[in-house]
């Protein structure tokens, strides 16, 4: 397929068919070996240049810096890890007939704070968000580090070892109201920095997916050294290794649980004292979601929480979108939750007891893994009623879609809502429209511009429509048939007078 204007293709024929008439007429041999010369000069320029296709396929998996991997490279890490095939039941789905539509008839119910945090925090990817008992917004920052194709190896293996651990603070706590920097600390100790939570006591448990590695460090990382290591420094693997670990969440009598997430699509349970208790959850990646799973299969299990009141863990099914919820004493499975306007990727969820118990949610860019790229899709923050299993509100930086959101955090009374976002680099804050205050009127129309500006990027990356101007090269080749066909009419000319005046 070649790349050059309707006009100039019409120019070619034309030229062609004169050229062919003059023939028989009035051309001898050299006007027509110039003509076929000039013909061929402009057909290999034509084939010298690259075909061009008008749409492209959609960009499954965004590629500047986020968790996202492209499909060939998601199921290496998933074959590689040992998935298991699985005859998935297929019930019939509920239909939605247009999904943009039903997600426009969606409440907002929380108010996007577009102040906060304060100008001078300066932010790398933001993996994760939780609180401190002072209330304090912990997060969990790469700073200059960039999650790339190439940044682990087929086995798994973090890359970029020479460039050692990461020199600034990666863990800021920030105060709720102005988003001030209360403390920092975290320099010179992580590579990759994804899942981090605070505990009932303070502690702080994050996780490594370079060091393939969990740690649990004491209240504000007093000591610098981590109080607890679990997992072997670089080194992936199954049993009492990890495999690029994602997420911690712990239990009031100091039991805890671990995500080991990307590769053995896993969930361990541990003592206080860090000894296994059980261990639960298959590797089985459908490419697709489905209303009902089966239970116990990931396809990343990429965020957890706890539900107390109902003694639950609860896990993002990433590339299944779903969460999947567990009895937290033994691990049995106790029921699954998905809804087709959330999508089929869903990075992180957050329990309330608000409203008789809500999960918060976040979804991810694109639709399934290469599979219909027709089904629509938004990004957004998602309120889901655990009782009923319905979606109640979305929400989003000023009510329009997120770009690559990665983690979300919800106070207990449900107030406040506060989510980690990839790139762009931010932490988000959004309060309950019950408590929030009248923005000026500068600061709406300023924070819409940024928010239009995110929202089009985040279009960008993922869907089919790719805006293509002509380029250089298209143009040269245009111009050069117009040329032939003008020098192929003006040859013909001059040869017909030339016979005219000899005979």
């Amino acid at each position: 397929m070649f790349v050059y204007s309707i006009a100039a293709e019409q120019a070619f024929h034309r030229a062609r068919t004169t050229m062919f008439s003059t023939r028989s007429k009035s051309m001898d041999r050299a006007s027509l070996g110039i003509a076929w010369c000039l013909l061929l000069f402009v057909v290999l320029l034509l084939e010298a240049q690259p075909a061009a296709s008008q749409t492209q396929s959609s960009v499954r998996y965004l590629q500047n810096g986020n968790d996202n991997v492209n499909s060939n490279s998601m199921q290496q890490m998933l074959k590689g890890a040992g998935a298991t095939p699985v005859n998935w039941p297929q019930p019939p789905k509920q239909v939605i007939p247009d999904v943009k539509t039903e997600l426009a008839k969606l409440n907002t119910t929380y108010v996007y704070q577009n102040a906060w945090p304060a100008n001078n925090v300066k932010l790398g990817a933001v993996t994760a968000v939780s609180f401190d008992k002072a209330g304090n917004v912990v997060i969990f920052h790469r700073v200059d580090r960039v999650w790339g194709q190439n940044t682990f190896d087929n086995r798994n293996q973090y890359t970029e070892k020479f460039r050692g651990p990461i020199r600034e603070s990666t863990i800021l706590a920030l105060e709720p109201q102005t988003g001030k920097v209360q403390y920092d600390w975290g320099k010179n100790f992580f590579y990759m920095p994804h899942g981090l939570t605070v505990d009932p006591e303070d502690n702080v448990w994050v996780t490594d997916v370079a060091m393939h590695q969990v740690f649990k460090f004491a209240p504000r990382g007093a000591g610098g050294k981590p109080l607890l290591t679990l997992g072997v420094t670089f080194q992936p693997g199954i049993g009492k290794k990890f495999c690029k670990p994602t997420s911690v969440a712990v239990l009031n009598n100091g039991d805890f649980f671990v995500a080991d997430g990307y590769c053995n699509a896993r969930i361990l349970k541990y003592s206080q004292a860090g000894e296994l208790i059980l261990t639960w959850g298959q590797n089985s990646f459908a490419g697709v979601s489905y209303d009902v799973a089966p239970q116990n299969y990931f396809a990343i299990p990429h965020a957890l929480t706890l539900v107390p009141d109902q003694q639950l863990l609860c896990a993002a099914d990433r590339e299944n979108g779903r969460v999947q919820c567990f009895h937290s004493s033994n691990g049995t499975f106790y029921s699954q939750y998905h809804n087709q306007l959330i999508g089929d990727r869903l990075f992180s969820m957050a329990y309330t007891p608000a409203e008789g118990g809500q999960l918060v949610i976040v979804n991810g860019p694109t639709a399934e893994l290469g599979i219909h790229p027709e089904h629509y899709n938004e990004v957004h923050g998602f309120v889901l009623s655990m009782g009923s299993k319905q979606v109640l509100s979305k929400f989003g930086p000023n009510n329009m879609q997120f770009h690559n959101p990665h983690d979300v955090a919800v106070t207990t009374d449900g107030k406040e809502i506060y989510v980690a976002e990839l790139n762009p680099a931010r932490i988000h804050k959004f309060v309950h429209k019950s408590l929030a205050k009248p923005m000026s009127l500068s600061a709406t129309k300023d924070s819409s511009i940024t928010s239009d500006l995110s929202e089009s990027s985040a279009l960008d990356a993922s869907t089919q429509q790719t805006v293509h101007h002509p380029s250089g090269k298209a143009i040269l080749v245009s111009s050069l048939m117009l040329i032939f066909a003008g020098s192929t009419f003006a040859l013909a000319l001059f040869f017909a007078q030339r016979r005219k005046r000899d005979a």
